[in-house]
């Protein structure tokens, strides 16, 4: 070869390169906004090229949902089968913070599989827990100890939903730390707060009743969203779920798109009064983030479908109807990180929004697992589960 000649070999692994920079950008952009030409671009190679290894898009998308999990219960298979808690956890989170970028395939975009893909998917994660469940029960054994595990692996989980930048040995082991304590944490053990026994009881606003046109739209969108996926979600549908003609729709909201906006700031709006009535009269800063927990749980299991439309479909939102919504976002993780600083001043800001972002994810996955099914007992564990992931 002269030189400045380029061989214009196949590299081996392109099928693999394809992957990751299809999983990177369906977690960035969601399924439908991600295209194959952008994803081809990504590998630099030609559309053409692609569709050579994945017939369409959902192939490519189905591969890309199960990558992760593959990784994991090879890494667990791996994993001597005895192994305790710690070395289970560490693989499984060195797996996680590798995919960290396309982590979000599984989380929020796996409503897009077909019913095939998404049993398989769920059969996948299920041996994840059953392994890890193994492991706490031999350190910790106990009737809730599925919640527990599954509570620890969306606190693992979490690292895929937000950019922090934080050295990955450091990463893994703030991971590693709030994973163990949220398995040695009792769900029903009450959480102490104010120097009471139990955590306040929390008040949350209310959802508006709905008492024009335009405020009956937006309550019938939230849980077809939640059930369907906003995209695959049709005027038609909304439009017959409040008696209207497709056309109607129009004269409340310019597109569908600016529906999903409004709920994801009647999500955001509620959340923040969430947040100021949970802090009213509260000092001390453990309390504070206690209470911060109480609310954000509350939040999660009493608006269950708006929270999942405004997490899982904020994505696709345009610049100029996400700005806004980042900006609220930030202003409530920054709360948090305050109040989390000042109770455990010996953390660093990179270490406290990873162990925030790690409580929310507690919040998810255990309430999936609890099926969102709303009681002061559910509440309350979830609450010192989060408790627990944090350190207090």
């Amino acid at each position: 070869m002269t030189t400045g000649q380029v061989a214009a070999t196949r590299p081996r692994n392109r099928r693999q390169l394809i992957v990751d920079a299809a999983g990177r950008l369906f977690s960035e952009r969601g399924y439908h906004a991600a295209s194959m030409e952008e994803i081809a671009a990504g590998v630099g190679i030609t559309a053409t090229a692609l569709y050579r290894h994945f017939p369409n898009k959902y192939a490519l998308f189905a591969e890309c949902a199960h990558a992760m999990v593959d990784g994991l219960v090879d890494a667990l298979d791996e994993t001597p089968p005895d192994a305790a808690p710690a070395e289970v956890l560490g693989a499984l989170i060195r797996v996680t913070v590798a995919n960290r970028a396309s982590g979000g395939v599984y989380r929020w975009e796996a409503r897009y599989l077909d019913r095939k893909d998404r049993r398989l998917l769920k059969a996948k994660f299920g041996r994840v827990v059953e392994r890890a469940a193994e492991a706490a029960g031999r350190a910790a054994p106990g009737s809730d100890e599925r919640l527990r595990v599954v509570a620890a692996l969306g606190a693992i989980g979490s690292i895929t939903m937000h950019r922090t930048s934080i050295a990955q040995r450091r990463l893994e082991d703030v991971l590693l730390a709030c994973a163990l304590r949220v398995l040695a944490t009792d769900p029903a053990a009450p959480v102490r707060a104010g120097g009471s026994s139990r955590a306040a009881e929390v008040e949350l606003p209310a959802l508006p009743v709905p008492r024009s046109r335009r405020a009956e739209i937006l309550a019938a969108a939230i849980p077809l969203f939640a059930r369907d996926g906003f995209a695959n979600v049709t005027n038609g549908q909304l439009a017959e779920a409040v008696g209207l003609a497709p056309s109607a729709l129009y004269r409340h909201f310019p597109g569908k798109v600016d529906i999903l906006a409004a709920a994801c700031s009647q999500a955001a709006g509620l959340l923040a009064q969430a947040v100021d009535r949970s802090l009213q009269d509260v000092a001390d800063p453990r309390d504070a983030v206690v209470a911060l927990a109480a609310a954000y749980v509350a939040y999660s299991f009493e608006h269950t479908d708006l929270t999942s439309v405004a997490e899982a479909e904020f994505v696709g939102l345009p610049d100029e109807l996400r700005r806004p919504l980042v900006v609220a976002q930030r202003e409530h993780i920054a709360v948090w990180e305050q109040q989390l600083r000042a109770a455990r001043p010996e953390l660093d800001p990179r270490q406290t929004r990873v162990l925030v972002h790690a409580g929310f994810g507690v919040v998810v996955e255990a309430g999936r697992q609890l099926r969102w099914r709303d009681s002061p007992g559910h509440r309350a564990a979830v609450t010192g589960l989060v408790v627990g992931a944090l350190g207090l």
